[in-house]
């Protein structure tokens, strides 16, 4: 199965670059790295990405995990945490998430 994690230019430069994250920020504060189904995807772009430019869409297999979770989050939920850090073994692949004019134009894979 396919999760997805929303990260900013330099997060994704930074990971590619050691081969790992924590994640970014948010992720550091809460202690596991915060990923979206499918389906939550937009709203979590929406919500927590609003307006912003240079954000990557990155996609992980969660047979590649170890310590990932599904926890009741917004709305009742269950969302997927990583409580290890995101390798980029686990990356399926990534691509760029432009702001459009509705929001931000996921993938056509996506859809």
């Amino acid at each position: 199965m396919l999760i997805y994690k929303i990260f900013r230019s330099d997060e994704w430069a930074a990971m590619q670059a050691a081969g790992e994250t924590l994640g970014a920020p948010v992720d550091l504060a809460d202690g596991f790295v915060h990923f979206s189904t499918r389906e939550q995807a937009r709203e979590t772009a929406a919500r927590h990405f609003a307006g912003e430019t240079g954000l990557w869409l990155i996609a992980a297999d969660t047979e590649a995990m170890e310590k990932l979770e599904w926890e009741t989050s917004r709305g009742g939920a269950k969302f997927p945490h990583l409580y290890a850090p995101f390798r980029i073994d686990h990356v399926a692949w990534a691509e760029e998430l432009p702001l459009g004019a509705d929001g931000h134009d996921f993938p056509v894979k996506m859809t």
